[in-house]
């Protein structure tokens, strides 16, 4: 790139990096979401809510559903 190419980009810049920015956070958030050993982890917890009374059976299968489907990237009407 030369002298002329980067006076013009040069503006423009913070807004590249902005977005890029974006583009790790929404990655960051995708990997989290996907990751076995938080999935494990959330399904876990609904299962000792679950035998402690604080959901009940229904809210724990719909929590699971969820879950799954996002882990998955599907999603059910």
């Amino acid at each position: 790139m030369g002298l002329i190419g980067l006076i013009f980009t040069w503006p423009v810049a913070p807004v590249r990096a902005v977005i890029r920015l974006g583009e790790l956070i929404q990655e960051q958030v995708e990997h989290e979401l996907r990751d076995p050993a938080v999935v494990r982890r959330r399904l876990e917890e609904l299962e000792e809510a679950r035998r402690s009374g604080q959901i009940s059976a229904e809210e724990e299968s719909q929590a699971v559903e969820r879950i799954l489907s996002t882990m998955t990237g599907t999603r059910r009407g």
